[in-house]
């Protein structure tokens, strides 16, 4: 795993939080709290449609990566075109769905003031056109991972990233209706669609044993939902759990708390980018290794956990120490005291998260994403028994400790099924 890899997907993730540092603050003050935890759903909505691949793009990379160390590169262009047709379906009928959802009053569930609910209702309908573009775009990203193309991606990730924040501020000095702040997430996502397309494609011309008429493969899909079956579980339920929280705010409590939960979530679990730019690019480093040479791989992993243990332990323990700094420069007097102490907590989750992920990339890398998924799906209802319980007695600092305490779940159960698999 080269060292620039993981420098261009850590500049991709972090250049668009650098954005986020200069244009929340201004959009808070542009828009209301309610307005702002209504925009702060979307951005969640668009990362959880990420997932609507159904797995199929982390199952491509870690396919593609083993055909490529295995030196079977002619069977790679029908295993993207098998992909890339299946998350097509996939996302249509997704968007599909989530345009009903809005025909039927889903809007009505959200608990706002000030909003009106005709609003919302455009801004799901704008959200559900984005849903196949993003699904597809996970895929052909998958395929780029496989190749080491991280700087392309990075370069993509950085514009999209920034348009992510910086589309909805721009918007806000002409209005502040939602669908309109909306409408320039929704764009960017198209966009990016075609930008991966022609990277994947790219990728594919260095090797003219790829250049070659591709077509769908009921046997290569088969293999896909083999490997990427138990992935679609994972991929289907680790963000309904990562998202959950802030949309049980919104409809339990208010929009506008979710405001109040949210700025301390992303500052503290931004600190992730790291962690999954080193994760991303070890997923396919790793399980080229494990074909290549299977007696080196735990040495490898071993080292770059330790690495990313030392420097999140550091990371946690100064956002802890100076969140009141950080928000106080950040955010001034839109400050609440309450989401200091929500930070805090995420801080403890945070840092078991980025232990947890390395295991997770692991597992996934040695072919056994049925463990994780298992794991997800063990999870699923003992958090979210765990969230309303603790979100009714302690409110958003409950939802905090929930969050913090699955995360701990989720080391213990994968350290266990890496120890597993090791033997």
């Amino acid at each position: 795993m080269r060292v620039s890899h993981i420098a261009w997907n850590l500049a991709g993730l972090s250049v668009p939080l650098l954005v986020a540092a200069v244009t929340v603050p201004a959009l808070l003050d542009t828009l209301d709290k309610e307005k702002f935890g209504l925009l702060a759903l979307a951005w969640g909505l668009i990362g959880y449609a990420g997932a609507l691949d159904l797995g199929l793009g982390r199952a491509l990379t870690q396919m593609v990566a083993s055909l490529r160390g295995e030196r079977r590169l002619v069977e790679i262009p029908d295993t993207l075109a098998t992909a890339s047709r299946i998350t097509f379906v996939i996302g249509l009928i997704a968007g599909t769905l989530i345009a009903l959802f809005a025909l039927l009053g889903g809007a009505s569930m959200i608990r706002t003031e000030s909003t009106p609910e005709a609003e919302i209702q455009f801004a799901i309908f704008l959200l559900a056109i984005a849903l196949p573009a993003q699904a597809m775009s996970a895929t052909y990203k998958g395929l780029n991972e496989a190749f080491m193309n991280f700087k392309g991606i990075s370069y993509l990730r950085a514009v999209l990233g920034i348009i992510n924040f910086a589309g909805p501020y721009a918007v806000s000095f002409f209005t502040t209706q939602l669908h309109w702040l909306v409408s320039s997430l929704v764009i960017s996502r198209i966009i990016s669609l075609v930008i991966y397309k022609h990277l994947a494609a790219h990728c594919l011309q260095r090797e003219p044993e790829t250049q070659q008429p591709a077509s769908y493969s009921p046997r290569i899909a088969k293999n896909l939902f083999t490997f990427g079956g138990w992935v679609t579980v994972s991929s289907v339920i680790s963000p309904i759990m990562v998202q959950s929280d802030r949309f049980f705010i919104a409809a339990m409590i208010s929009a506008a708390a979710v405001t109040t939960y949210v700025l301390p979530y992303e500052v503290v679990v931004q600190s992730l980018v790291l962690v999954g730019a080193i994760s991303t690019v070890m997923f396919p480093g790793l399980s080229k290794l494990m074909q290549e040479k299977p007696d080196q791989w735990r040495a490898y992993f071993r080292k770059w956990l330790l690495r990313v243990a030392a420097i999140m332990m550091f990371v946690c323990v100064f956002l802890a120490l100076f969140l009141p700094i950080i928000f106080k420069l950040w955010l001034g007097e839109n400050m609440d005291y309450e989401s200091l102490i929500i930070g805090r907590i995420l801080c403890i989750g945070v840092f078991l998260n980025s232990i947890g992920s390395m295991y997770y990339s692991a597992v996934q890398a040695k072919g056994r994403a049925d463990l994780t998924a298992k794991i997800h799906i063990f999870e699923l209802p003992v958090y979210s028994l765990a969230l309303i319980m603790l979100a009714v007695h302690y409110g958003l600092k409950g939802v905090a400790c929930a969050w913090s305490g699955r995360m701990l779940v989720d080391l213990i159960l994968l350290y266990y099924c890496n120890r597993k698999i090791d033997k």
